[in-house]
Order: C-alpha cells, then structure tokens, then sequence
C-alpha cells in the first residue's frame, strides 16, 4: 500500500507598508487629517509612527497631545516645548530621528507645515526621493480662499510639486455642514480628474460623516474625524 503525502504551502498575506505626507494649505485640516489617519491604523494593529514636520507654524503642533497619542499605540516624533527653550520659534528646527522617519518600518504618517514652503521639508527626509511607499496627499478646504474654486485648486497643487492623491477636508469649522462637504468633493474630484490623480477620500467630522454615509456625492469613501487640533493651540 503506498502512502501519498501531500505538501500544502500556507501563504501568509503580506500587508502593504503604508507610508503618506499630507500637506496643503493654512487651515485645510492637514493635522487633523494626519492625525486620525495614524490613530485609523494604529487601533488596525498596525504599527504607526506620526510625524511632526510643520516648521512653518511652530506654534501649532502635535506636542500638546503628544502624550495622549503615545497612550494610544502610536510613536510620535514631535518636540517637546522643554527640548525648544531658548531656541526662538520652538520647534522650527528639524528634529534629527524625524529626519530619519522614512528608515523606520512599519507604516509612516508624515505631518508637512502648510504651503509651498512646507512641502519642502520633505526635501529634508532621508530617503524621501527614493521611497516607493511614500504617497503625497494634498489636504483640500474648497473653502480656503486659496482653494476656493476648480482653477484654484489645481493650480494651488500645481505648485506643491510632486502629489500623488488629494483629499476634500472642506470644512467651515464649528459652521460645517453636509452640503459644504459634498460641494467640495464635486471640486476636488473635479481637480483630481484634469490633474490626472485620484482622491484618496472626502473627510469630514463624524458627525456629518454620519449623515453622509460611507460614500459621498462624487463615490468618494468618507473618513469619519475626531477633533483633535483645536486644542493643541498653546
């Protein structure tokens, strides 16, 4: 009697490394965004690491709820106002492990100061040019005057340099409401169709989140946010 033995292959998936840099415009809602994004993957079981890289607002930082994050699974780079004494603008100075953010595993969510100027501080990342992971995602408030109409917006991420997706945060702040939301992802998709890019997804406070449901008016997912950024003002 012979015995066949079969040998069975167990292919364990392999989880895609996650690496985005949210930048855009002065009160677009990039932190907030960055933020909900590392706690999104961290409470996923995902290994997280959020980086501060806002050199241009030093005044609006994650070091205020710094703490809360690290109590939350995730590892922050981000100063500590007792490490900035004495050095003016606290924090405008590039802290050295963040520069080497992009060699850590894991997935990387990258906090970029706002504009022109602050996409560049990815000029300063270690790796930044070579790192097939990474994914520029440009945060969108079709509310901002900078950014308030279809040739705004693309021209306004025409002059970031190099972005892979778009995000609509339209928001109006405590004044937001739905139909904002999904007026700024008819211009966001818009802009991301003739700028031949794809919206990774429409955010918005979970509240109207709610009400918008799990996609919005154009078939963008939706992001459900926490308000995390109004009181990191110090």
């Amino acid at each position: 009697m012979f015995i066949t033995i079969l040998s069975c292959e167990v292919h364990i998936p392999i989880t895609k490394r996650i690496v985005e840099a949210f930048v855009g415009e002065y009160a677009s809602g990039k932190s907030e965004v960055a933020v909900n994004r590392a706690l999104e993957l961290s409470r996923s079981k995902r290994p997280v690491t959020l980086v501060d890289l806002d050199l241009v607002e030093p005044c609006y930082t994650l070091r205020p709820i710094k703490n809360e994050l690290i109590a939350s699974g995730i590892d922050v780079l981000a100063w500590e106002t007792r490490e900035t004494l004495g050095l003016g603008e606290a924090g405008n100075i590039i802290k050295a492990d963040s520069r080497w953010a992009l060699r850590r595993s894991g997935d990387i969510i990258l906090d970029v100061g706002y504009g022109v100027d602050g996409s560049r501080t990815l000029n300063l990342l270690e790796g930044s040019a070579d790192d097939k992971d990474l994914k520029i995602v440009a945060v969108i408030n079709a509310s901002r005057p900078m950014t308030g109409s279809l040739e705004q917006i693309v021209e306004y991420v025409g002059q970031l340099g190099r972005v892979d997706m778009l995000i609509n945060n339209t928001h109006l702040g405590d004044e937001t409401v739905a139909e904002i939301v999904q007026e700024g992802a008819i211009l966001v998709t818009e802009a991301a169709r003739i700028l031949g890019i794809p919206v990774l997804a429409t955010a918005a406070t979970t509240e109207i989140a709610a009400t918008i449901g799990s996609e919005d008016v154009k078939g963008n997912r939706v992001w459900p946010l926490e308000r995390y950024m109004p009181r990191t003002l110090w």
